[in-house]
């Protein structure tokens, strides 16, 4: 059921404004006021003294390659360098992406499958409109990332929550089974997992796989499994598996936010494999889905970006010495979390049920974790380590303190 609906069966007042919009707006994001918070807290009484972990913005730079591709895109004349693009992308970025996918991955993707977009948000958002109808569910696997549900139910589909496994945070296959059903349209998954930092494992994938099959023959309805990937890049060490090599009705949506760390650039794609069996009318409705919300086209100079650096490697290694500064600092004070095996987030268990309560003591102390509720999911906040180092180390005596709190 969606806002509106909701606010009408709550005999809300009518107003002269699409109210669905306006619940969205009234009711903000809980990451970015938690930021918005610590921007606040910082100007107070110093950066310094204020330990944000709440947004998942990258603290390694962009890597050198994108300034010299947009020194280079720069020397093109204006009007080739600021134009409209067509509207599924340039032709030497659609081709530059394909050409990289099939060299990782050993396919054969062409140009054509490649859609590219105004970020991982815009791949996602266009993919459920091209798919979704009134009355189809789409499943996410909880906790997740809370935009989930506002792109779903924007798109005129419900959104079904599914548990994760509680002690490894993997996907429930069982769980999955009883909640697909005849309205199902779409799986959504995250790996690396945000807010959990967990990659699925290729052998629950398949399961994953098997159940969606199952569920098809079933009940005759095909089902998606969308893979939301703007983590893949940062792993430490496990593998990512490819996931229209699992299962073929895939469709994969992808950003440059986190591997170019380029979050307020808004670069990324969509691909809809050629091994998908809807896929010629699919790439069309994906089409028509961006310009029914009004896409015109991905930004051109960072189209160019993206064929450029296509294959430059993301900087882990900064992430990986703060994953391991923070694991074993809270190992120390005796903190439980789940061990991050991909992107930069810690899920730490609440040393309280009420992951609420728990963030307000948190803060009491200056840490600005993010509780877990807002993610579909009790007893947890997630504490984003793309900081940088000192933040991590200068925040131990806070934690220090946060638990003795919580002592006899």
């Amino acid at each position: 059921m969606g806002v509106a609906s909701r606010m009408h069966e709550r005999g809300a007042k009518v107003m002269p404004i699409n109210q669905e919009s306006y619940e969205y707006g009234a009711s903000k994001s809980l990451i970015r006021e938690i930021a918005a918070y610590g921007a606040a807290r910082k100007a107070q009484i110093g950066a310094q003294n204020v330990f944000d972990f709440s947004l998942g913005n990258p603290s390694v730079p962009a890597p050198d390659a994108v300034r010299e591709s947009i020194e280079r895109s720069l020397a093109l004349p204006a009007t080739q360098l600021h134009g409209y693009t067509p509207a599924a992308g340039m032709p030497l970025a659609r081709k530059a992406v394909a050409d990289s996918l099939n060299r990782r991955f050993g396919t054969s993707y062409d140009p054509a499958d490649v859609y590219m977009t105004c970020g991982a948000a815009a791949s996602l958002s266009i993919t459920l409109n091209a798919i979704v109808n009134p009355g189809d569910e789409v499943i996410v696997i909880a906790p997740y990332f809370p935009e989930y549900r506002v792109w779903i139910e924007a798109a005129g589909a419900s959104c079904v929550e599914v548990l994760a496994d509680a002690t490894t945070f993997q996907i429930d296959t069982n769980k999955l089974r009883a909640a697909l059903s005849e309205r199902t349209k779409a799986v959504i998954i995250n790996s690396p997992n945000n807010p959990v930092g967990t990659i699925y494992s290729r052998e629950r994938l398949k399961a994953v796989a098997t159940a969606i099959y199952e569920c098809e023959r079933e009940r005759g309805r095909d089902i998606f499994l969308l893979s939301d990937e703007p983590y893949r890049e940062i792993s430490y060490g496990a593998e990512v598996p490819w996931i229209p090599s699992i299962y073929d009705r895939s469709i994969v949506c992808y950003s440059y936010s986190k591997s170019l760390s380029l979050p307020g650039e808004r670069i990324g794609w969509i691909l809809v494999p050629n091994t998908n069996p809807d896929h010629e009318s699919l790439l069309a409705a994906i089409a028509g889905a961006g310009r029914k919300l009004g896409f015109v086209c991905a930004p051109a100079l960072f189209q160019r970006v993206a064929a450029d650096c296509v294959d430059v490697p993301c900087d882990v290694g900064a992430y990986a010495k703060n994953r391991a500064t923070l694991t074993e600092g809270l190992l120390r004070l005796g903190y439980e979390f789940i061990e991050p095996q991909g992107a930069f987030y810690l899920w730490l268990r609440s040393l309280e049920p009420d992951s609420v309560s728990f963030f307000e003591k948190a803060k009491a102390f200056e840490l600005l974790p993010v509780p877990s509720d807002s993610f579909g999911c009790a007893g947890w906040v997630r504490v984003s380590y793309c900081v940088s180092l000192k933040t991590i180390v200068d925040s131990m005596p806070a934690w220090e303190r946060l638990a003795a709190a919580y002592r006899p």
